[in-house]
Order: C-alpha cells, then sequence, then structure tokens
C-alpha cells in the first residue's frame, strides 16, 4: 500500500499554514482515506477534472488554497473582517478531495490499485463526497460548511465558504483558459456532469 500520508504531507505544502495541528491531522486524514477507498497508487495521479488530464488535481487545490488565503489576509488588512483563516486553508484543501472517489473511471487502470466500490463511483459529487469525509475525520462544521462549493448544496453560506467558493471559481477560469481555451462557464455549459 502507498504511503498516503507522505504523498498528502509532500503534495500540499499549505498545511502548514494551518495553525491547529488537530485540524491539519484531519485535513491529512481525509485526504489518506480518499486515496485509500479510491485505490489510487499516487495523489498526482487524480485529475482536475474528468476531462482535463493536463493539470492534476493536486496542483487545482493548490491553486485554490493560495488564492483564497491571499484573499483572506486581503480582506483582513483592507476591509477589516475577520475570517478564519485555518477554516479557509482545511476547506480549499479539502474542497476537491472527493475526486479520489468520483473520478475512478476516467483514468488508465494502472493508476488504480483497487477502488473500493462502496465510495468509488461517480454517482455522488465530489464536493458532498468531501463534506462526508470531512464530517467522518470529525473536522469542525465550520470546515464541513465550507466545502460544498456549488449553489445549492448548503443553505448557509460564510464569509469563509463564499471565499473558497470565489477562489474555486478563479482557479478553473485559469485552468480551463489555459489548457482549453474557454472559460469556467463554457466548460460547464458544455461538459458539466452536475
Amino acid at each position: 500500500m502507498p504511503d498516503y500520508e507522505a504523498q498528502v504531507t509532500q503534495a500540499f505544502p499549505e498545511l502548514d499554514y494551518i495553525t491547529s495541528d488537530d485540524l491539519r491531522s484531519e485535513v491529512i486524514e481525509a485526504w489518506t482515506l480518499a486515496l485509500d477507498r479510491g485505490g489510487w497508487r499516487d495523489i498526482t495521479d487524480v485529475p482536475y477534472a474528468w476531462n482535463i488530464h493536463e493539470v492534476n488535481n493536486v496542483r487545482h487545490v493548490r491553486g485554490v488554497t493560495r488564492i483564497a488565503r491571499e484573499t483572506a489576509i486581503e480582506q483582513r488588512e483592507f476591509h477589516g473582517a475577520d475570517p478564519d483563516i485555518d477554516v479557509i486553508v482545511a476547506a480549499t484543501l479539502l474542497h476537491d478531495v472527493g475526486k479520489c472517489y468520483e473520478y475512478v473511471d476516467f483514468v488508465e487502470d494502472e493508476m488504480l490499485i483497487d477502488p473500493e466500490p462502496k465510495y468509488a463511483s461517480e454517482e455522488v459529487p465530489h464536493s458532498l463526497s468531501g463534506y462526508a469525509l470531512a464530517h467522518e475525520v470529525g473536522c469542525p462544521l465550520a470546515v464541513q460548511r465550507a466545502i460544498p462549493h456549488f449553489i445549492g448544496e448548503i443553505p448557509t453560506r460564510t464569509l469563509e465558504a463564499e471565499l473558497v467558493k470565489s477562489a474555486n471559481s478563479a482557479s478553473s477560469n485559469a485552468i480551463t483558459q489555459s489548457t482549453m481555451g474557454i472559460t469556467l462557464q463554457e466548460w460547464v455549459d458544455e461538459y458539466s456532469q452536475t
């Protein structure tokens, strides 16, 4: 079995932005569970999107985390708001962990070991399975609530949740433009499965 914990800590240096040792451990545990259940050989094999394999999910998650953290710092310094940066970093690092379940059918078989059919399926959107993973490992409700990033999934939107959603869109727009020459909205209109 691969050393998923080592893969996660190496893939995401942004884990160091989380000041809570417990929360950092919960993020690592959620990723470890997702990679194991999804049957992935390596965290860098999980694609950004089911039909975009030029950019992996790690690259996207790191981008979202960096964008969200910098924006939160600006919100504090420029606007005087008080976003919880630990919540933002943990939620951004987990916002697409569910792709470990959802995307097993869209990659070459040699990238996988033995996906668990109970989890590995495209039937549940990755934002909801990511929410479930965060809940399972004991992440605070504020983190769980900020993970689902599609409109209508969570009734109460917080400053942190909105920031995760916005940073995800910013990163996704950059990736779709650089890989396919289209905007995120054009990608959604043409290819979205949700």
